[in-house]
């Protein structure tokens, strides 16, 4: 894995050991995506039998005022880690975005679905996935969609968060998406590259795929979700006041539309996540066991 700290590096890390296998994270100072030059050499050292690439710039926001480092890092840092993979003659699986989309869809996205990305961050995004496909290497992109986990900073923690201190919160109920537990996509993750180590002549396997959790919600059912879900365990929960996007003005634009369709990763893998409501229920459940400040 690229990256150490963030959600999916930290999921993968917690469900290795049931699985099998063995989660090496690389990252800064050894391995720097704003510094390709020293990419090969740092995943090489740890002999892969495939190569996770979860690092990157998530900042969406900040990115609007630092293109250069969110392009350098997403773009030509993705671009980097798909050489080495090639070099060392090895599978890659690469973490993508919804941003790459313009939300404009009436329907959940598919694969081969047009891109526009509305974001710095999105345009970032999408470079990476271009200069993965125009490598050699043995690839294949994983596009998701609102992340929340036990770890980190997310939009589930930081409602809990809110509730302790807020009795209303105004949360955006005109973004649609599919949200998407960490811990859920890394066994997808595991499962994907174990596949892709087992059948390297299988080109089924490999190409675009998007990997989210299933069915759909708004920012605001989602949080509703979560104080329903805390309450019931005597946790803290606040009443949701639906507000539009304009409500919630944000340096970066977000695609109104980010629900992924993840038909072709349960044609061609046999893998779907679980209902993103039974799994907030799992991540809520795991953050108020958790000792707190």
């Amino acid at each position: 894995m690229t990256g150490r700290t963030g959600q999916v590096v930290q999921s993968l890390l917690a469900c290795a050991q049931a699985a099998d296998v063995t989660v090496i994270p690389v990252a800064r100072p050894e391995l720097d995506l704003s510094q390709p030059d020293g990419i090969r050499q740092a995943l090489a050292n740890v002999q892969p039998d495939c190569i996770v690439n979860a690092a990157a710039y998530t900042a969406v926001d900040r990115a609007e005022s630092e293109p250069d480092l969110a392009m350098r890092i997403n773009g030509e840092g993705a671009g980097a880690v798909a050489a080495a993979a090639a070099a060392l003659g090895v599978p890659l699986i690469h973490i993508s975005t919804d941003y790459v989309f313009d939300g404009l869809a009436p329907r959940p996205w598919l694969e081969s679905d047009p891109v526009g990305p509305l974001s710095a961050y999105g345009r970032s995004k999408l470079a990476g996935e271009e200069a993965i496909a125009a490598s050699p290497a043995d690839w294949t992109i994983l596009r998701t969609a609102w992340v929340y986990s036990p770890y980190g900073a997310n939009f589930v923690k930081t409602m809990l968060r809110l509730a302790e201190s807020r009795d209303e919160i105004g949360v955006v109920c005109n973004q649609s998406g599919s949200p998407t537990s960490a811990p859920d996509l890394a066994e997808v993750i595991i499962a994907m590259a174990k596949a892709l180590i087992a059948r390297p002549g299988d080109t089924l396997l490999r190409g675009v795929f998007h990997a989210a959790g299933t069915g759909e919600a708004s920012w605001a059912d989602l949080a509703e979700a979560v104080f329903a879900a805390s309450a019931a365990l005597g946790g803290p929960s606040a009443s949701v006041r639906r507000i539009p996007t304009s409500d919630y003005p944000t340096p970066a634009r977000r695609p109104a539309n980010s629900r992924l369709d993840c038909s072709l990763l349960a044609e061609r893998h046999s893998l779907r996540l679980p209902p993103w409501q039974d799994s907030v229920k799992t991540c809520v459940a795991t953050l108020l066991a958790q000792p707190r400040s």
